[in-house]
């Protein structure tokens, strides 16, 4: 696929970006230091109203929308877009998921206008990008996901534990008592045990053979230690059967813990050391080769966390990248003036 050839150009102030989110651990990574951040910091972002666009636009430079327009409606979508063109506010997007299982007709239609009108398209793996320019006719620019997290020296992990994060029940995780048994079948036949993280105040319905059984412990997932507790696994397991990318496979990059990962999606382009088992949405789920990816992974020996000059060189690059667009979508608004 032909890369898109972007000319640095040089600004004279900062570019005033509004992004969508306006903050987040991705977000705060990739915002170049010639670039100033407009708020307001409200969720859902107020930039994503056509009205209020409207009113600011003299104030932006450039918006970039990430994620946190999951609860407009298509129309919804569209009148913003339009916004955008009226106003001339250049729109940069970055695709981190390309489905939406709750939602997966209104994810498609938000990533067509919104990849119809961008001025310049943002994802993270080579193989989402082909996806992108086969399914909607753009090329996008492969950025590397950069370090969000940092190994806690004072963490241990503890070889044998294996780590699944259910989240909230929905679309993306079908049958979560079966991935927990399986998740626990290769945990113990690797000769270790399984952690379920469930989101606080949540509980799992098991059978009582499976919710008495050794080697499974439930615990409630602490939203502000959760690189820690990353960090304390041999193993993590990612459930998402539709996902594209994953955060948390970046956290454990970066502390130390080996990935489990299902072959949909394109994790394992994320990071290359990454354990694939059968998930996705036309085969479903196969539950052995998660008990068998999960013993394999045990097999391993736990990864090193990540280098972090190279992670502070990658995230550097991945920033030049970042204020190289901004510059030009600028300088091109101000040519079509």
């Amino acid at each position: 696929m032909a890369a898109r050839v972007m000319h640095a150009l040089p600004t004279s102030a900062r570019t005033r970006v509004a992004t969508v989110p306006h903050a987040d651990p991705y977000v705060d990574a990739v915002l170049p230091a010639s670039a100033v951040r407009v708020g307001p910091a409200h969720d859902p972002s107020p930039w994503l109203d056509p009205a209020y666009l409207t009113a600011h636009a003299a104030l932006v430079d450039v918006v970039h929308l990430h994620t946190g327009r999951g609860h407009l409606h298509e129309d919804e979508v569209v009148s913003w877009t339009e916004a955008l063109r009226r106003t001339g506010v250049p729109l940069v997007v970055t695709v981190h998921q390309l489905r939406d299982p709750a939602r997966p007709a209104r994810h498609d239609a938000h990533l067509a206008a919104l990849l119809a009108t961008a001025e310049v398209v943002f994802t993270l793996t080579p193989g989402a990008a082909d996806e992108i320019a086969e399914r909607f006719g753009r090329t996008a620019i492969v950025v590397a996901h950069p370090s969000v997290a940092a190994a806690d020296p004072d963490t241990g992990a503890e070889r044998g534990l294996v780590g699944l994060a259910l989240g909230i029940p929905g679309a993306a995780v079908t049958d979560p008592v079966a991935m927990v048994r399986a998740a626990l079948s290769g945990a113990v036949s690797g000769g270790g045990r399984l952690r379920v993280f469930l989101e606080p105040g949540r509980s799992l319905a098991l059978d009582p053979d499976l919710a008495r059984a050794e080697g499974l412990e439930v615990v409630a997932r602490d939203p502000a230690r959760w690189a820690a507790q990353l960090q304390e696994l041999h193993v993590a397991v990612l459930p998402q059967r539709c996902g594209t990318h994953s955060r948390d496979l970046e956290v454990c990059r970066d502390v130390g813990t080996r990935v489990v990962a299902p072959r949909c999606g394109w994790f394992a382009e994320q990071w290359s050391d990454v354990v694939g088992y059968g998930d996705d949405e036309g085969c479903g789920f196969d539950p052995v080769s998660l008990g068998v990816a999960v013993g394999a992974a045990l097999a391993r020996p736990m990864p090193r966390p990540a280098d972090r000059a190279w992670r502070a060189e990658q995230r550097a690059a991945v920033q030049a990248v970042h204020e190289q667009v901004y510059d030009q979508v600028v300088a091109d608004r101000v040519v079509g003036v």
